[in-house]
């Protein structure tokens, strides 16, 4: 069970992290976890060239490991990324030490001031450390393109019927969303394309950050 449009409840409740990005822009904020992997990331890094899109990639630690040079094209074509654990570790399953360990080593690879929790699951006693150096990025809108019991034309009226100014939309570059992002994805392009929108990156979050 999930949510593809945040409640304005759920966003007030958890104030401290970002669901969408206040901008005067006709602009949406799109992002991708879980990757990189061969094949998909750069397909899709294809795409966005072809829009002259920009995006926020949240990267598993260990996928970045495993296919470096699939990272340094996300950074080398202007994208940012966001550390997204190094193991995909389920922060309501995962004691708090742990947790933080597998922030850091992600850190170690994904030098990024931004942070979203696996799953969107993240217990306070987590967030709390994690706040003091990053900021930590929701969404307003999931794709679900990881639901397999969805066609892709669910998929893709999920973030058509609910996107604004300012969202920002969550699509996974991993395997099991691969068949509905390849489906969904060139039809939404075109689709803000024929109304005036851009996709950008979350760079306006990342203005102030220095590395350490």
């Amino acid at each position: 069970m999930y949510l593809v449009k945040t409640p304005p409840i759920i966003k007030s409740i958890f104030s401290d992290y970002v669901w969408s990005v206040d901008t005067l822009e006709k602009e949406v904020f799109i992002t991708f976890d879980d990757g990189p992997i061969p094949g998909l990331t750069p397909w899709v890094l294809d795409l966005l060239a072809e829009y002259n899109f920009k995006a926020t990639f949240f990267c598993v630690g260990e996928n970045v490991r495993r296919y470096p040079m699939i990272y340094k094209r996300i950074l080398n074509e202007g994208h940012l990324a966001g550390n997204h654990t190094y193991h995909h570790l389920n922060g309501w399953l995962a004691d708090t030490d742990t947790y933080l360990y597998d922030v850091q080593a992600c850190h170690i690879m994904v030098q990024s001031p931004l942070f979203r929790p696996p799953y969107g699951k993240i217990k306070r006693s987590q967030s709390n450390v994690i706040r003091t150096d990053k900021t930590i990025v929701m969404w307003d809108v999931l794709s679900g393109d990881f639901d397999k019991s969805i066609s892709g034309e669910k998929c893709l009226s999920n973030v058509v019927d609910n996107y604004s100014r300012g969202s920002v939309i969550v699509f996974h570059d991993n395997v099991k969303a691969e068949d509905k992002l390849r489906f969904v994805l060139p039809k939404f392009f075109d689709h803000l394309v024929t109304n005036n929108f851009t996709a950008s990156n979350l760079k306006c979050l990342t203005e102030s950050y220095e590395l350490a």
